[in-house]
């Protein structure tokens, strides 16, 4: 299967009918997944944003203890604008789940999942601080790159290359 490349929920179900991740988001809230995609022996799951600390709690109790990264993606002009996506492991299975949320820029906000992962704490800030995401029950959210005093979020693409004069 790791050279097929299989889009939609309906169809990752069918190809991946024992997939611990993918049996966990479904088993809790299956509204909550608006979409899937298995390409290149990676599963990505596309979650409702308001679902996402409970999809991280989901998947880790299906056996992905390890958080490895949050990271963002600014699709401007597109809306929703940003993608919000968690990798995350199991050691024991040797797979790897991608949940990916997506945020309007009028709402600039999703669900900390440090309650989850206390390791996200530093991806979240540093999310916050290049993009501008805000991550509601966070428990220090502040600049981790940039000073407290700059202006703006440098890694949006709307973001002037010299920076605001």
């Amino acid at each position: 299967m790791s050279e097929a490349s299989v889009f939609g929920k309906d169809a990752v179900r069918e190809a991946l009918p024992d997939n611990r991740a993918l049996a966990a988001v479904l088993g809790w809230k299956e509204d909550a997944l608006v979409d899937a995609k298995y390409d290149r022996g990676e599963l990505t799951l596309t979650i409702a944003k308001d679902d996402i600390r409970a999809a991280a709690r989901a998947v880790k109790a299906g056996g992905y203890e390890f958080l490895e990264d949050v990271t963002c993606v600014d699709w401007y002009p597109a809306e929703p604008r940003f993608q919000v996506t968690y990798h995350i492991l199991s050691m024991q299975q040797k797979q790897r789940v991608r949940l990916v949320a997506m945020v309007e820029s009028l709402d600039l906000s999703i669900e900390s999942i440090t309650s989850v992962w206390p390791s996200a704490n530093f991806y979240e800030r540093e999310v916050w601080d290049l993009f501008g995401v805000r991550f509601h029950g966070h428990p220090d959210l502040r600049r981790i790159m940039m000073p407290e005093e700059w202006e703006g979020h440098p890694l949006r693409k709307d973001y002037p290359v010299e920076g605001y004069r």
